[in-house]
């Protein structure tokens, strides 16, 4: 069934969330000062970042051949319009991150690097927290940045922040033959994934389904929801987008993965016309900010764009997504009582929703 969840749940646990907000510029318990950085800081920015590449084989570095703006980062990224920030720990640069206008209304993030051993102290988080803030307040609608193919913990890292692997792979041409990824984000709005997008938006497409299964939400599954079946689906679901068989939206909102949709298009041959609404969810903090209707529009954006004039769902009788389902034209075919039942056992009614896409109906 199609049923956004709803509980207190934050996004962003409340740990991360303050130490966004307390440690942006001095972490007396870790002991670093985040400042704007300095063209004085080339030494300290040329250690760290080789701390951090040594970690990994077949990476070689060449500053004055490859990178020579190293030496003078902060003019640099000043050149482009940008700026660029060091965490300091005892007096030797420990983090560091820049931020840079694109194509506008895009802005990429940069050089984002912590020293190996302060991974998981949270000093990631509060360096990229403080550059998209700061991008934000300069009109950045999207973000974008590059990640080399090796930086397994800095994907992870990147996802958990909610960007989703974007574009083809680049390749530099460099001594180290380095291949990037790109990945993305918006600000604000809803983008339909590929299966290279859904593929990296596994881990927070699955936390979204736990929180809203485990609020009640009625979508195929029963709480206490476990992160491998959870991720196990979305796989999957990435899979059959690969095949042509499914498609996924999503949507954030501030910069964060809340929502999600999902359009079953592997109909029989004679309901090639037809697609089916499936997994409507939207994070239980998440609510009341239009998500629903916005993911809704899209998957029917979607459906024209692959020939389908029909859409049905179903959905548990009563649920928030009824209303939303109505407000939005659809139409009731009929009900069927009984249809799922709860974990302590309850039945519910199920009512099955269509539309008729392809003419003008929305308000």
């Amino acid at each position: 069934m199609t049923v956004g969840g709803v509980t207190t749940e934050n996004i962003i646990s409340k740990k991360m969330a303050a130490r966004e907000r307390t440690m942006a510029d001095t972490d007396a318990r870790n002991g670093w000062t985040i400042r704007p950085g300095r063209d004085s800081d080339g030494p300290g920015i040329i250690a760290l970042i080789w701390a951090c590449w040594s970690t990994y084989p077949g990476i070689k570095m060449d500053v004055d051949g490859e990178m020579p703006e190293l030496r003078t980062l902060s003019t640099y990224y000043a050149g482009l319009g940008g700026r660029l920030w060091v965490a300091e720990t005892g007096g030797q640069v420990s983090g560091m991150i820049a931020v840079h206008p694109r194509e506008p209304p895009a802005w990429e993030i940069s050089h984002v690097y912590v020293h190996p051993s302060l991974h998981g102290s949270g000093l990631g988080h509060a360096l990229l927290g403080a550059a998209e803030r700061y991008a934000q307040a300069a009109g950045a609608e999207r973000f974008v940045l590059w990640s080399d193919t090796r930086f397994d913990r800095a994907h992870r890292f990147y996802e958990k922040r909610s960007y989703v692997r974007h574009g083809s792979i680049r390749v530099l041409n460099d001594i180290s033959n380095s291949l990037e990824y790109g990945y993305a984000k918006p600000v604000d709005g809803v983008e339909c994934l590929d299966i290279a997008s859904a593929g990296s938006a596994v881990p927070r497409l699955a936390e979204i389904m736990i929180a809203c299964v485990d609020d009640g939400a009625s979508v195929g599954f029963l709480a206490p929801l476990g992160a491998d079946k959870a991720r196990a689906f979305w796989r999957q679901a990435a899979t059959d987008v690969g095949a042509g068989k499914r498609a996924i939206v999503a949507a954030w909102h501030d910069g964060v993965l809340l929502g999600t949709g999902t359009l079953d298009l592997a109909m029989p041959d004679n309901q090639r016309h037809r697609a089916e609404v499936q997994k409507l969810l939207v994070h239980p903090g998440g609510r009341r900010l239009g998500l629903g209707r916005q993911i809704m529009r899209a998957l029917e954006d979607v459906a024209i764009k692959n020939g389908r004039s029909l859409l049905t769902l179903d959905t548990r009788a009563g649920d928030p997504g009824e209303a939303l389902y109505r407000a939005e034209h659809w139409q009731e075919a009929g009900r069927i009582p009984d249809f799922a039942r709860a974990a302590d056992g309850t039945s519910h009614e199920a009512i099955v929703f269509w539309k008729m896409l392809g003419f003008t109906n929305r308000r």
